[in-house]
């Protein structure tokens, strides 16, 4: 387990900040304790420094994992956000959409949302940006992209693909064997 590199650090920074972001401060510096991220196998674990300590004395081989998981680099050195960082961009996100409970399934199956599954969208929500899905009962059920703006959705046909999908909570099912 060993720090971000500045690159790796701006890299992450800037995929967390499309769908937080001023609120990505909130991350690091909060009221009750220091947090920090930390890379070991390519993916990225955010977790407060008195835990980052404990972990030190864990060798490199046995560590299996250690606070949250937020994404991994790919080979190419992109950043990719996990399902696991979902409860962290919820607290904090910018831009909501929440999602009628007949679009709530076809969501967590891994497909795109549709104009007809919309409920409600915070105002002036850009195009190709992060957003965080929830249900009308507020639950968090995933993050996406969207396909087109606020104002640009009122014109749209109820077929018309709104969000593009990023990850849902269904992935603790359909990927549990390559999640962690």
């Amino acid at each position: 387990m060993r720090p971000l590199t500045a690159e790796e650090t701006t890299t992450l920074f800037e995929k967390l900040a499309k769908y937080i972001g001023s609120n990505l401060r909130h991350l690091i510096d909060r009221p009750d304790e220091t947090y920090c991220f930390r890379l070991q196998n390519n993916k990225v674990y955010y977790l407060s420094e008195s835990m980052m300590r404990m972990a030190v004395s864990v060798g490199r081989d046995q560590l299996g994992s250690v606070g949250v998981c937020f994404g991994k680099f790919t080979k190419t050195g992109k950043f990719t956000l996990h399902i696991t960082a979902l409860d962290h961009l919820a607290q904090y996100a910018k831009h909501k959409i929440w999602i009628k409970p007949n679009g709530e399934m076809p969501f967590l199956y891994g497909n795109h949302i549709v104009k007809a599954h919309l409920g409600r969208i915070t105002d002036d929500t850009p195009e190709h940006t992060g957003v965080v899905i929830f249900s009308m009962s507020d639950a968090p059920l995933g993050f996406g992209v969207t396909a087109r703006s606020t104002m640009d959705m009122k014109r749209l046909q109820p077929t018309d693909i709104i969000v593009f999908h990023q990850a849902d909570v269904g992935e603790y099912l359909r990927a549990e064997d390559t999640l962690f």
